[in-house]
């Protein structure tokens, strides 16, 4: 393994593995990137070669092994972005880190729903469950902002670790039409136009491989 490797799968689908990406990319930190196709042989055969967890993403860093999203995001803040992926102010780190925890445990309903799908515009009929999800993101995202509006147009202002975690769920957004309120147009925006954002996304694109579990909903007209 190269002294920086990071395990992922497809582009369009792993919204974990975009996570992970995403830190690394916003540190500015030259590293490998191995693709495993979620759902196939290949990615059964092959990912216990990196992680016991059987899953991705899975950082390797001079024969440390880190499994987890969250987990990648903070070893890469501490490793090679010196701190710099939370804000200085232990108020707004304390608030981005109860937010990123919360997505990483919760929102189970969204999840299922409305599934990580880069390539899509589709449509699904909200259930009850999805629809509370989706509000409590908005009310999170909301309050975020309204505490860092004037630092940048991320949720604590600058890009964080906060962003890596709710770039996925931007995306779905996107893919299943859902409208974001006003206030909150700017952030969605902003995410997706971030550099880092553009380029997994224009990967995504390319891919051609298919994973049925996640093809939620029917095509938009």
């Amino acid at each position: 393994m190269e002294d920086l490797t990071l395990v992922i799968g497809n582009r369009n689908y792993s919204s974990w593995s975009l996570r992970a990406w995403l830190a690394l990319a916003h540190a500015d930190v030259e590293f490998e990137t191995v693709l495993l196709p979620l759902d196939t042989p290949q990615f059964f055969e092959r990912i216990g070669e990196y992680s016991s967890s059987g899953r991705v993403p899975v950082l390797w860093h001079d024969g440390v092994c880190i499994w987890d999203s969250l987990a990648i995001g903070e070893y890469v803040n501490e490793q090679f972005a010196s701190g710099g992926l939370w804000p200085e102010d232990s108020a707004s780190r304390a608030m981005g880190r109860s937010m990123a925890s919360e997505m990483h445990s919760s929102f189970i309903a969204l999840r299922n729903a409305l599934p990580m799908n880069i390539r899509a515009s589709r449509v699904v009929r909200l259930d009850e469950a999805t629809q509370s999800d989706i509000n409590r993101v908005f009310t999170l995202w909301a309050d975020a902002r309204a505490a860092h509006a004037d630092v940048g147009p991320f949720l604590l202002g600058q890009y964080t670790l906060l962003d890596a975690m709710f770039a996925p769920v931007v995306s779905r957004f996107k893919t299943y039409d859902i409208a974001l309120p006003d206030d909150l147009e700017d952030y969605g925006k902003a995410v997706l136009a971030d550099t880092a954002m553009v380029q997994w996304t224009a990967e995504a694109l390319q891919e051609t491989d298919i994973v049925d579990a996640d093809e939620a909903g029917e095509p938009r007209e």
